[in-house]
């Protein structure tokens, strides 16, 4: 079986806040975007928490994200899987991307939110030994994953916990620039 590769992360210009998936599933491959699966809750959420429209056209989402400093992108650059679950990736197939590259580039990142469990364990398990202690000691925070998949919660469900999670950190940092 032949491996899955992510794509380039969505890199503000000043990224306070890093939202982590675990691999593109099959519909965000073949469309080269992020969340691209119709019923991944992703987007809805992120536009109600940003206050843009989920239905706008993929550019200007992405951008939404970027202007209010929040970074994008996949803990793995590869892996083996033969499906789009999570749960069918193979571990040891695990190649994550480079993130002692990303806190340079973005040093002034203050949070991970990992979007799902598999993302969580993964960055745990294939990214923190590989990074500064400065960068290993930010709060990491474990969402419910946004995937149709993930049926266990409802949307609303899914949106309250995503909110109480990052509306504070988004408040809290409200216009904030670094040098």
């Amino acid at each position: 079986m032949q491996p899955v590769y992510s794509f380039p992360p969505i890199e503000p210009t000043h990224c306070r806040l890093l939202i982590l998936g675990s691999m593109p599933g099959k519909a965000s491959l073949a469309a080269q975007q992020y969340y691209a699966h119709p019923r991944n809750a992703f987007w809805p959420i992120m536009a109600e928490l940003l206050g843009f429209d989920a239905e706008a056209d993929y550019p200007q989402r992405t951008q939404a994200l970027q202007q209010a400093g929040i970074g994008l992108w996949d803990v793995m650059q590869s892996c083996i899987r033969p499906s789009s679950l999570d749960s069918d990736i193979e571990e040891t197939s695990i190649l994550p991307n480079d993130f002692p590259a990303w806190f340079r580039r973005h040093p002034h990142t203050q949070a991970i939110f990992c979007n799902g469990g598999k993302a969580f364990q993964s960055y745990r398990r294939h990214v923190l030994p590989l990074l500064d202690e400065h960068f290993q000691q930010l709060p990491l925070h474990q969402l419910p994953s946004t995937s149709p998949a993930h049926a266990s919660r409802t949307l609303q469900q899914k949106q309250l916990e995503w909110y109480k999670v990052m509306t504070s950190l988004l408040n809290q940092n409200q216009g904030t620039e670094h040098d």
